[in-house]
């Protein structure tokens, strides 16, 4: 078992109420096994990205965890499927959504999982709030996130007072 690993974990909602489900899913989060909740980003409104339906809620959890990559994931989408996350069809709107964005300085390609998440350079409602609770962070493989943020400047993203 892995032990003291930083893991990044991104999360989104755009269906019944968005807010409500980040917040709990970040309580589920926080009681994972072997895992403390570091640092929550704040929240952030956002346009669906190739996708339709009404905007959704971003942010992003800094998790020190024992679990493995794949353990986590596994929980990851137990959390997702507790929520009434469906998968209809791939970017359909959900009521929760949690990725795992980065873990450690992992790379790793399988059916499974691929880790660094294999489009998070492209997107500022991850870039932003992993920003946020990693400012010097690093995406491995991609180098510092700061240098990514430029790229996605022309993507709608609102930061919420929450």
């Amino acid at each position: 078992m892995t032990t003291d690993t930083l893991a990044c974990i991104g999360l989104g909602a755009n269906l019944g109420n968005p807010q409500a489900a980040l917040r709990a899913a970040l309580d589920d989060i926080a009681r994972l096994p072997g895992s403390v909740l570091l640092a929550t980003s704040p929240i952030y409104r956002t346009a669906p990205v190739d996708a339709t339906g009404p905007d959704y809620l971003n942010a992003v959890a800094l998790l020190r965890t024992a679990l493995t990559p794949h353990a986590l994931l596994a929980a990851l989408q137990r959390i997702e499927h507790a929520h009434g996350r469906e998968r209809s069809h791939r970017n359909a709107p959900r009521t929760l959504d949690l990725d795992l964005l980065l873990y450690g300085d992992e790379r790793i390609e399988s059916p499974a999982l691929t880790l660094p998440h294999p489009r998070l350079h492209q997107r500022a409602f991850v870039l932003r709030p992993l920003a946020d609770v990693m400012p010097a962070g690093v995406i491995p493989g991609l180098g510092p996130i700061a240098d990514w943020l430029p790229r996605v400047a022309d993507q709608r993203i609102e930061r919420l007072d929450s």
